[in-house]
């Protein structure tokens, strides 16, 4: 199925798919730079403040929601895009999944390529974007679902559980876990409830704080009322 690309839709298999290609660590650490950066990639930069995440992990509902909504806000630079040609739900895949890893979707030669109707030398330059060395497989997966319609998401991604001293990941404390509830959760998609506690996260920048609401005052008692009811008429009673 295809859709113009400005209808096309961030929805669960698409969060999905980027998702795979991801790791996800639950509290504030700092890359390769030193940037603070939390959950999927995330940093100050998408216009959440990542560094209240420092040293207080999350739940991986709220860490996914805040995911889906900075990922949306990169989809917009890819329909933008890819404005006036027709996408399939893979090919917006491939390539939102591209532009979150790079940024570069508005100047890739792949994509310029492949507007112009350039296929078999887009899918060469697609694979341009190849360093570090280890981003490869994850560049042929994308190149493969744009090309190909080959989807490779299975519901998981790989979670990183420690931070040494400095605040950087301990690469060896990597497991790999299901998402698919909670990124369903996240989404509000349709999925089984389990009997847990949530975490108490702040909320996401487009959702605000509920105000608590006041308790209701303590209501009078029967014998209350009744003597409030029948103290006129005993002092009428006595006072002839």
């Amino acid at each position: 199925m295809t859709f113009d690309s400005k209808k096309l839709a961030v929805n669960y298999k698409v969060a999905m798919e980027v998702a795979t290609h991801e790791g996800i660590i639950r509290q504030a650490y700092k890359d390769s730079v030193g940037v603070w950066t939390w959950s999927v990639g995330l940093t100050n930069a998408t216009g959440h403040n990542v560094e209240r995440y420092i040293g207080k992990p999350q739940s991986l509902e709220h860490c996914l929601k805040i995911y889906v909504w900075a990922l949306e806000n990169y989809a917009d630079a890819v329909r933008e895009t890819f404005k006036g040609h027709t996408l399939s739900e893979a090919q917006f895949a491939a390539a939102l999944s591209f532009h979150w890893n790079t940024g570069a979707i508005k100047r890739a030669s792949w994509v310029k390529q492949w507007k112009a109707g350039q296929i078999a030398k887009a899918k060469v330059a697609f694979m341009n974007w190849n360093k570090p060395s280890e981003i490869i497989p994850r560049r042929t997966s994308e190149r493969d679902l744009f090309f190909d319609g080959k989807w490779s998401q299975n519901g998981t991604m790989t979670e990183f559980t420690k931070l040494t001293s400095r605040k950087t990941p301990v690469w060896s404390s990597a497991r790999k876990i299901d998402v698919s509830v909670p990124l369903k959760r996240a989404m509000d998609v349709h999925a089984p409830q389990e009997p847990v506690q949530p975490d108490p996260v702040p909320p996401p920048p487009d959702i605000p704080a509920q105000p608590n609401t006041p308790s209701q005052p303590p209501q009078s008692g029967f014998f209350v009322a009744l003597f409030s009811f029948l103290a006129p008429l005993v002092r009428r009673v006595f006072a002839r």
